[in-house]
């Protein structure tokens, strides 16, 4: 018999923090420097059902060809740039508040944006008391392209919590990889960046609110 998680680990963007269509025209505005001319754009609906990590496959795939690493680099750099212009107007997610404060374990914050950035962003949104560590990439180039799992081991590391003390909360399949890559459970929200049919296949419990999200993980 699995023991219960005592710790909940949340991701941050498109699950606390809804910012889907911010992320979608910054996207697009790397797309628009990657093709000029071509008017190559993404709907939401269309980034949900075809994003996935590495990006610069994603990229490709979209934009129908290779995309070098250096190529990368210089259009995260513009998808970042663009993301900053619209940061201030985001709102957290419907019901993130509640949804932190039913929690009664422990909590912590792991993202996949920029550790220098996230950290100011969740002290203005006054959340850093529910968190006993918050923690974002460390890195500047070449992030975006790692997946979820090693920054979460990471993560558990400094925490010194086993994966089956864990639950996490995000809204990826790259979230349920890294969940099962150190033994912890998941649940998947289908408010953030990924179709919520592709969430419901892929055998972890799946979740439509925040709220509902803490009570399967409770």
């Amino acid at each position: 018999m699995k023991r219960g998680a005592k710790h909940l680990v949340w991701d941050w963007n498109g699950t606390l923090v809804d910012d889907l269509h911010l992320v979608v025209n910054s996207t697009n505005v790397a797309f628009e420097a990657a093709a000029p001319g071509r008017s190559v754009k993404v709907t939401a609906d269309e980034h949900r059902r075809d994003f996935r990590r590495p990006i610069s496959e994603y990229y490709g795939s979209v934009l129908g060809r290779t995309v070098t690493e250096a190529e990368f680099a210089q259009l995260d750099q513009i998808f970042h740039n663009a993301y900053r212009t619209g940061l201030a107007e985001l709102a957290l997610s419907a019901g993130a508040r509640d949804a932190l404060r039913g929690w009664t374990g422990t909590q912590s914050l792991l993202s996949m944006w920029f550790h220098d950035e996230l950290v100011p962003t969740v002290t203005r949104y006054e959340l850093t008391s529910h968190f006993i560590r918050v923690d974002g990439l460390p890195e500047r180039l070449g992030g975006e392209q790692a997946h979820k799992a090693g920054h979460l081991k990471r993560h558990l590391a400094e925490l010194r919590l086993e994966g089956a003390d864990v639950v996490l909360i995000g809204d990826s399949i790259d979230d349920a990889d890294a969940a099962a890559s150190v033994g912890a459970r998941c649940v998947l929200y289908t408010g953030g960046f990924t179709d919520p049919a592709k969430l419901r296949t892929y055998g972890v419990p799946v979740a439509d609110s925040l709220l509902e999200a803490v009570a399967l993980a409770a």
